[in-house]
């Protein structure tokens, strides 16, 4: 039985995850949002007072920040979602993507320890997990992926960078970066889908402030079970199929693509492009919405009972 108004604290509130989540909640009545004086915002008495408060906490800190937050915990009634790196893969953590299938969903909701997804990896996954769980694409499958975010995915020290007045022309232009395929986001990607081998990963930063597209490429001869562009896409949108927050394009017909047409939205959309030999699909989003802060809102409302579209940006 949850309390008639829950209560709820995020460590981290004024970085950029914690800011977007604070956006979504500060306006909501049926939560109480518990709040930490400034002059004590790095207090760890006073935050751990908070945290054994508060029926769900959010944790937007770096990961060993996290890590050592949760340490501080001592109520067992408190319930937290991470949204560091920390403990994406870890098997006492449930995997905060309802949409990849009912268990996922279930675990969510009855869950005390949720690892909200990375921004890149949750396009990844968007693509490839439907893919292997329905038998279409072979666990051992080798595949590759490129990522164009925007800038504030980087968080403040980034930002900074782009939006400075005298900022250098080398910005203006987009960066690939996490060249020594390293990228922290790699390991869920891989664990998260039940791949054998781990994608070659591109991620690519641009001048612009939000906004993702996480595109897959794919050989029809890769795949089991279909044969056509047409039934790949009808595959994915039958797995998706009345999801709230992710959608399939209705067509394949696409001739280019924006990076930052999903901004300001908490939704995801998947495109299947291509032809009946070779194909991608892409998968929009705003990297701080379904991304990030909207995902991590998205678990709280599930785990608290209320409707998962409650406080976001349709």
């Amino acid at each position: 039985m949850f309390p008639l108004k829950p209560t709820v604290y995020i460590d981290g509130k004024d970085g950029t995850t914690g800011l977007q989540i604070y956006d979504r909640l500060a306006a909501r009545d049926d939560i109480d949002l518990l709040l930490i004086d400034e002059e004590k915002r790095k207090d760890p008495a006073e935050r751990k007072k908070l945290m054994d408060a508060a029926d769900i906490v959010f944790l937007c800190l770096p990961d060993a920040a996290a890590v050592e937050a949760v340490g501080l915990i001592e109520s067992p009634t408190t319930r937290v979602i991470d949204a560091s790196t920390a403990h994406r893969t870890s098997p006492d953590w449930d995997y905060g993507f309802p949409e990849l299938s009912a268990a996922h969903r279930t675990a969510i909701q009855n869950s005390k320890r949720v690892a909200n997804p990375g921004c890149h990896a949750t396009g990844f996954i968007s693509v490839v997990y439907p893919l292997v769980a329905m038998g279409l694409l072979p666990k051992d499958a080798c595949l590759s992926a490129f990522s164009l975010t925007g800038y504030s995915g980087g968080g403040k020290k980034m930002i900074a960078q782009y939006e400075a007045a005298d900022k250098g022309t080398e910005l203006f232009a987009p960066c690939p970066y996490g060249m020594g395929q390293g990228h922290k986001h790699l390991p869920e990607m891989q664990k998260i889908c039940g791949l054998t081998n781990r994608p070659v990963f591109t991620p690519i930063v641009d001048d612009y402030y939000k906004g993702m597209a996480t595109t897959v490429p794919f050989h029809m001869s890769q795949m089991n079970g279909v044969s056509t562009l047409a039934e790949v896409r009808q595959k994915l949108a039958d797995c998706y199929g009345g999801a709230a927050l992710v959608h399939v394009a209705d067509t394949t017909d696409t001739a280019k693509l924006y990076a930052n047409a999903q901004a300001g939205k908490d939704t995801l959309e998947l495109i299947v492009a291509g032809n009946d030999e070779q194909f991608t699909v892409t998968a929009l989003f705003d990297n701080l919405g379904k991304g990030a802060s909207g995902a991590a809102v998205q678990n709280m409302n599930l785990m608290l009972g209320f409707d998962e579209t409650t406080g976001l940006n349709l």
